[in-house]
């Protein structure tokens, strides 16, 4: 399978959050504005090609070592060092988004997706360069689903035609499920 393909399917009809359902929780917490949404997708793509660049040559010593079992644990401890990473980077060059992401850029850290996506590159067998590529298209296509999302929460959130029971989460919710079955329309442009 190509470079080019692989990408396009984790970004479109393998997308992370609108199709295998991960990373959840920040997608529904920081969408509610653009900006922060944006900047959420980009820290999410940041930490993907990060840890995966991290989390595959250690997948390789812990085969070497017969001691593949202790991969999710070993991953989940890489994944929160370079979100602590991260988090202090924003926290000293862009105080503004820092702010704007607060309590959700720790969340990074649980977040599945990215340990999701550290699993799959493993499970799939990918080399490293592969791996990484997949690492990026899972980021681009969570920040995909993320400023989709965020643009049209933002229209809904001012809509004055929606009823009173099904503003506020209910209208969240069903509007995923709207996006969701919206990138389902993809399935099957690639094998």
């Amino acid at each position: 399978m190509s470079i080019i393909t692989i990408m396009m399917s984790v970004i479109l009809v393998n997308n992370y959050v609108l199709s295998q359902f991960l990373g959840i929780c920040p997608f529904l917490g920081v969408s509610k504005k653009l900006d922060a949404a944006a900047g959420m997708g980009f820290a999410v793509i940041f930490v993907m090609v990060l840890a995966t660049a991290a989390t595959w040559p250690i997948m390789q010593v812990l085969n070497n070592f017969e001691i593949g079992y202790l991969q999710t644990v070993v991953f989940i401890l890489v994944i929160a060092a370079l979100v602590q990473l991260v988090e202090m980077i924003l926290k000293k060059f862009m105080p503004a988004l820092h702010k704007s992401l607060g309590v959700y850029l720790p969340l990074i850290t649980t977040n599945c997706a990215v340990l999701g996506v550290c699993i799959s590159n493993i499970d799939s067998g990918y080399g490293y360069f592969t791996s990484l590529c997949n690492a990026a298209g899972a980021g681009i296509g969570f920040l995909l689903a993320m400023v989709l999302f965020a643009g049209v929460r933002g229209k809904l959130e001012n809509e004055e035609g929606v009823p009173m029971p099904f503003r506020g989460v209910p209208l969240t919710l069903i509007t995923a499920a709207m996006l969701s079955l919206g990138f389902m329309g993809f399935s099957g442009l690639f094998q």
